[in-house]
C-alpha cells in the first residue's frame, strides 16, 4: 500500500441527535464503503463543505424534497475536528488506487460504473489489521467535486474533537 500524510481540519456531517458524532460506532454497525457491518469503526470525515454539501445531497437523492425544503434546523450539522497528521492509505492518486487493487479511475470502474463498497471492504479490512490510521481516498459521492477527498479515519480510542459545530441552516 501506498501512503499519503493527511491530518488537519476535516468536517463531519452529522446528525445533531447524535451522542458521539466523532465516534465510528454507527459504521462499525452499519458498515461503510472501507468497512464491512459488524466489523470496526471508522470515522467518515469530507475534506471540504464542497464534498460535505454533495454528501448530504447523496442522503436526499430519490426522495420527494431535497436539503433545500429542510427546516435550516432540521438538517445535519457539520462538525469540524482537527486530525492528527499521520500516513494514511492512499485511495486517493492513480499509484495508490492500483495499489491496493482498485482502477485508477476510482471511484468510477473501468466501465464507467461506480465501484462497489464489496469491493473497498477488504481493502480496508486489510488497512485495519495492519494498524493503518485510515485511508485517504476520492470522494464516491456522485456530486463530489472532481478531486473531492474523503478521509476513512480508524477509530482506534483516541478520540477527536469538535473543534466547530454549524447548523445546517448556517452551512449549507
Amino acid at each position: 500500500m501506498n501512503h499519503l500524510e493527511r491530518g488537519g481540519r476535516y468536517l463531519r456531517v452529522a446528525d445533531p441527535a447524535w451522542s458521539d458524532p466523532l465516534g465510528g460506532g454507527h459504521s462499525q454497525a452499519a458498515g461503510g464503503r472501507w468497512n464491512p457491518p459488524g466489523s470496526f469503526p471508522v470515522l467518515y470525515l469530507c475534506g471540504d463543505e464542497h464534498v460535505a454539501r454533495a454528501n448530504v445531497d447523496r442522503l436526499y437523492a430519490g426522495l420527494p424534497y431535497g436539503p433545500e425544503d429542510i427546516d435550516p434546523d432540521g438538517g445535519p450539522d457539520l462538525m469540524a475536528t482537527d486530525v492528527p497528521v499521520a500516513a494514511y492509505v492512499d485511495a486517493l492518486t492513480a499509484a495508490g488506487c492500483e495499489a491496493v487493487g482498485l482502477p485508477t479511475t476510482y471511484p468510477l470502474d473501468g466501465d464507467g460504473g461506480g465501484v462497489p463498497w464489496t469491493r473497498c471492504q477488504p481493502i480496508g479490512e486489510r488497512a485495519w489489521e495492519a494498524g493503518e490510521p485510515g485511508i485517504a481516498c476520492r470522494s464516491a459521492t456522485p456530486r463530489a467535486p472532481r478531486g473531492g477527498e474523503e478521509l476513512a479515519h480508524f477509530d482506534r480510542g483516541v478520540a477527536l474533537s469538535v473543534v466547530e459545530r454549524r447548523r445546517f441552516g448556517d452551512w449549507y
